[in-house]
């Protein structure tokens, strides 16, 4: 049986995130008759039906949601052979390190200043909500620092450390009058949903992750204390989150019952090199003690 290009496959995972040729075709940068032509090529070299056609809405086949998950493996696994291939034949090595923005930057400055001179090559990449992960899979980055949760398919990990997390409220709400909350305090009270969050991330960050209410959309942590201000939602922050951002409109209360915030460092599978190793002892090193037990 022939085997499927990769073009193929890359033109057929567009379509099956937008569900919509026309929109797939514009994200592509293709005109839309070549790219249903090469998705009935598709079918044809698999032999199966990937889309279910007979919908006012294109949908996927069961086959459709397989080639769907094992597909994206596969292409970040070609992806990142590319970008470190590249990087192996560069004059000037370098060890790619990424963090979302707030409490991982942070420590990830502490590690940077620590190895500040031992391993001059470091680059820095700041990545938005849920992109660590990935961008460690498909190469364009070598160690990232992570919160629970996160898909850590084909990945290493290390425990750095772990904290209470908070309520953060309106400064007027009726709960910021009260010293310690619970999770069922906080039923039906809209969270705030992290851009791109799955539905393990938007259950993480719910305070009732069985009734979730979904509040505003953000994309970082200053949009999420804005969001608060203004009552549109409340959220559960880490508590050195809370310590370094004290503003007159919004307070921070205990609660006694959510899971606790967990940093971790995290590198792809089989990755050895003196300079990864270097990196994960220092980020145990500035992790503020010795790992927890996962």
């Amino acid at each position: 049986m022939p085997e499927p290009e990769i073009r193929e496959l890359r033109y057929f995972r567009a379509v099956a995130e937008e569900l919509n040729i026309t929109r797939a075709a514009e994200r592509l940068g293709i005109a839309q008759p070549p790219l249903s032509r090469a998705m009935r090529q598709l079918e044809h070299r698999l032999g199966v039906g990937l889309f279910d056609r007979s919908g006012t809405r294109l949908a996927l086949t069961t086959a459709g949601e397989t080639l769907f998950k094992e597909s994206g493996p596969v292409l970040d696994a070609l992806d990142s052979a590319v970008r470190r291939t590249q990087r192996a034949g560069q004059s000037a090595q370098q060890l790619v390190v990424t963090a979302k923005p707030g409490v991982a930057t942070e420590l990830l400055h502490r590690i940077v200043t620590d190895l500040h001179g031992e391993l001059p090559g470091i680059e820095v990449v700041v990545s938005g909500f849920g992109e660590q992960a990935d961008m460690l899979r498909n190469g364009r980055a070598d160690v990232a620092l992570v919160s629970r949760p996160f898909d850590d398919l084909g990945l290493e990990t290390k425990a750095l450390y772990e904290e209470p997390r908070v309520a953060a409220l309106p400064a007027w709400h009726e709960l910021a009058g009260r010293e310690v909350l619970c999770a069922d305090d906080l039923a039906g009270i809209p969270a705030p949903r992290w851009n791109r969050a799955n539905v393990a991330e938007r259950n993480y960050w719910s305070a009732r992750p069985d009734d979730p209410v979904d509040g505003p959309v953000v994309q970082d942590s200053s949009q999420l204390l804005e969001v608060v201000a203004f009552g549109q939602a409340i959220a559960l922050v880490p508590r050195s989150m809370a310590e370094r951002n004290i503003r007159p409109d919004v307070v921070y209360r205990p609660v006694t019952d959510v899971e606790p915030y967990r940093m971790l460092v995290v590198w792809p599978a089989g990755s050895r090199s003196t300079d990864l190793a270097r990196f994960v002892e220092a980020a145990v090193r500035n992790s503020g003690g010795p790992p927890p037990v996962e």
